[in-house]
């Protein structure tokens, strides 16, 4: 699913995944995650997922990064798992038809970065 794209993440789309797409290769992470500084790649139940933890001084910031994340997920199409706190929001991203990371998830970081 992933190959060489010089068009910036931001500016992108998502495309929609169907069960049994292919996660990307991990050759491709490395070049993906350079143009998301502060995202990192973890392994979780068995996949990996992108992510990234936002700080913040209170509860309210971090409830309004999620308030503007929330209508850029839903325009893509690709939502991702939100944990919120007092002083902080964790962004994570995985496709799930893929069970694994596919550009759509880079996508959506970089679209998160841009209003964050």
């Amino acid at each position: 699913m992933s190959g060489p794209n010089p068009t910036p993440l931001a500016e992108r789309r998502c495309v929609r995944c169907e069960p049994g797409t292919s996660p990307i290769e991990d050759s491709a992470i490395p070049g993906l995650l350079a143009q998301l500084p502060g995202w990192k790649v973890a392994e979780a139940d068995g996949h990996q997922l992108l992510t990234r933890t936002f700080k913040f001084k209170g509860f309210m910031p971090a409830v309004d990064l999620v308030n503007r994340i929330a209508p850029i997920a839903e325009a893509e199409g690709h939502h991702p798992d939100l944990l919120l706190g007092w002083g902080y929001l964790t962004v994570q991203l995985w496709t799930h038809a893929a069970g694994g990371l596919t550009d759509n998830d880079f996508i959506l970081a970089a679209k998160v970065d841009q209003v964050r």
